[in-house]
Parts: structure tokens; C-alpha cells; sequence
């Protein structure tokens, strides 16, 4: 029921409020100054808040947490943010404001340590053979596919991952667990699908699009297959605790 003094943000739970201006306010400082010199590069929130390879000079440890907090583009933060916005709040309520905070950070986290997992596998030959490349040979620069290097470090600075899709995939995964009998609408499938078949099909996809690596796909499967594996592990934990300390 709506009365006069109510607002979109006040009926939503603190957290996820909270969450919701956090990232909002980051693309907004983002769009505000892309393409200016930040901290002494371009776009420098995404340079140093986004998370980078751990073997690359632009990596900086807080960037496992900042990372989650920004976002490509608009699409890219408005579908993150709508998810949060649709899910967070029956969560939050369930899980308790303190669980649901560590909850989103630990799945946030995790998504990047598989990322960087994954980031590891794929760069392992890359990394090898840019250490037998002197550096007098990037003097006129190395050319990559269509961009042009002028140091082995430069390389490894390139790949950036953004966004709360990790975080979002933990909390499709734990509404799916707590509700998984209730009915979801998915974009294009005009009947309602259980929350818990729909996050099977949706594991199923990311896992199929991680392992085929489409050159076209600039998407952190992996990532978002860390979110729902640390959700999943953390709630495992939480209920076994739980059982433990009943008598």
C-alpha cells in the first residue's frame, strides 16, 4: 500500500538501498569523467577501481572488493541493478541485514577470485612468452590483433573486469535455495518457470559459454559462476552451523 509519505528507496531494505546509491553514484562519476585524465590516466576509476590480472602492474588488491561497485555501461548497471533491486530485498529480510552484507561481498569476491582463476589458465602461455620478449622489441611496438603494445606490461593491463553481475548471480542462487518452487518470468519464455530450474539453466549457459570463450564475448562467465559457488558454499555453511547449535 503506498501512503503520501513513502519513496521508492524507503521501501526498499537498507542494504540494498545502500548498495543500489553506491553503484548508481560510481557510474554516474564514471560517465562524468570518461575520456579525462583521472589519477593520471583515462578513465582512471575504471583504472584502478576495476579489477585487473594479479600479474599485471595496474592490479591493486582492492580490487577484488571495487571491482563489483562498477560498470560498463548502462545496460551493464541498470539489469545488475534491477536484479538487486527485484531480489535483494525479500533476501536481506530473510538472511538478516548483517548475513545479507557478507553474503554480497563474499559472492562478490569470490566471482573474482575465479575470475582471476580463470584469467590465470587463459594467459599462462601469454605470460611465458612475453618474458622472453626483450624489451627493445616493443621500441616500435608489438602489434596484437588490431591494437598496438609498447611494453609486456601494457599487455597484461588490458583485460579489466567490472560489475555486480558475480554478486548477482550468488543472489540468484541463494533465492533459488530459500524459494525454489516460486514461479519466475523469463525475458522472451512466456510461462513461469521454479526459481530453481531457472538458475540450473542459467549455470548451464554460463558454463557452456565460459568453456567455448566466443571471440565476440567479452563476458566474465566464470565470474558469475564464482558468485553462485561461494553463495553456495556460504550458505552451506550457515545451515550447517544452524543444525549444529539446535537442541
Amino acid at each position: 500500500m503506498y501512503n503520501e509519505n513513502s519513496s521508492f528507496l524507503g521501501n526498499i531494505s537498507p542494504v540494498v538501498r545502500n548498495l543500489l546509491i553506491i553503484n548508481v553514484l560510481l557510474f554516474i562519476a564514471k560517465l562524468a569523467l570518461q575520456n579525462k585524465i583521472v589519477f593520471g590516466h583515462a578513465d582512471g576509476l575504471t583504472y584502478y577501481l576495476g579489477m585487473h590480472y594479479w600479474q599485471a602492474e595496474a592490479f591493486r588488491p582492492w580490487q577484488l572488493i571495487t571491482y563489483m561497485f562498477m560498470h560498463g555501461n548502462i545496460s551493464h548497471v541498470f539489469f545488475n541493478m534491477f536484479a538487486l533491486w527485484m531480489f535483494g530485498s525479500i533476501l536481506e529480510q530473510s538472511l538478516g541485514t548483517k548475513r545479507f552484507l557478507i553474503y554480497y561481498m563474499v559472492t562478490g569476491i569470490g566471482a573474482g577470485i575465479i575470475q582471476q582463476a580463470a584469467w590465470t589458465i587463459d594467459f599462462h602461455s601469454l605470460v611465458n612468452q612475453l618474458s622472453t620478449i626483450p624489451p627493445s622489441e616493443f621500441k616500435d611496438g608489438l602489434a596484437i590483433g588490431d591494437m598496438i603494445f609498447y611494453s609486456a606490461a601494457e599487455i597484461l593491463n588490458q583485460p579489466v573486469t567490472v560489475g555486480a553481475s558475480g554478486s548477482i548471480f550468488g543472489l540468484l542462487l541463494a533465492f533459488a535455495m530459500m524459494f525454489p518452487n516460486v514461479p519466475l518470468y523469463i525475458m522472451f519464455i512466456p510461462i513461469p518457470i521454479k526459481a530453481k530450474y531457472c538458475i540450473i539453466g542459467y549455470a548451464v549457459i554460463e558454463l557452456f559459454l565460459g568453456v567455448a570463450n566466443f571471440r565476440f564475448d567479452n563476458i566474465a562467465h566464470f565470474a558469475h559462476l564464482g558468485g553462485a559457488l561461494f553463495g553456495f558454499i556460504l550458505l552451506m555453511f550457515w545451515r550447517k552451523n544452524r543444525r549444529e547449535q539446535t537442541y
